[in-house]
């Protein structure tokens, strides 16, 4: 069992790395596309149309990848006062809610991102020339991963029970002195 949960724990890490640098890349590149409408706009007189439709998607998709990662790693802002001063016990039922909750989310957002892109892929992006549903991938990605991500870290925790707690009142220790 021990080696099935490092196994995934492996690959997962593997594909949260991959989220992350897809989320850089899709950072750079939208960052390149505005420049170029800027400098379209201002110096060519002449807007270039895709640049902000285009910008616009991979926004979605470095946003909704960058959240994933962000729940795996467990970087998310949090109001941590109550459970850091709250016993193990409650910290640790306090953090599973929280885990199945942002998992509940995760499958909501991909389900309904599937519904979306199920009902606008008919639909054409007219200055891009693609297929509607596109604009609403990112939703059901990133929601996806967001689940799973979710879902390994409430494994995690149940499998080595003390780990998160110690881990975090150490950090917060160190922090205070």
């Amino acid at each position: 069992m021990t080696s099935i949960l490092t196994s995934l724990h492996r690959l997962l890490r593997v594909l949260s790395t991959v989220a992350l640098w897809l989320s850089a890349a899709g950072l750079v590149a939208m960052t390149a596309a505005v420049a170029w409408q800027v400098f379209g706009r201002y110096v060519l007189n002449d807007t270039p149309s895709w640049t902000e439709p285009i910008s616009l998607l991979l926004m979605s998709w470095f946003i909704l990848l960058g959240a994933a990662v962000g729940v795996r790693e467990n970087f998310h802002l949090g109001l941590d006062i109550v459970r850091f001063f709250a016993p193990d016990r409650m910290a640790r039922f306090m953090d599973g809610i929280s885990l199945v909750a942002i998992t509940g989310f995760g499958i909501a957002m991909a389900w309904f991102g599937w519904t979306l892109v199920v009902g606008t892929w008919s639909a054409t992006i007219p200055v891009l020339g693609i297929p509607g549903g596109i604009d609403y991938l990112p939703l059901v990605v990133g929601g996806g991963l967001i689940a799973l991500f979710a879902v390994e870290r409430l494994v995690g925790m149940i499998a080595h029970p003390r780990e998160d707690i110690v881990a975090a009142k150490t950090a917060a220790d160190l922090e205070a002195h």
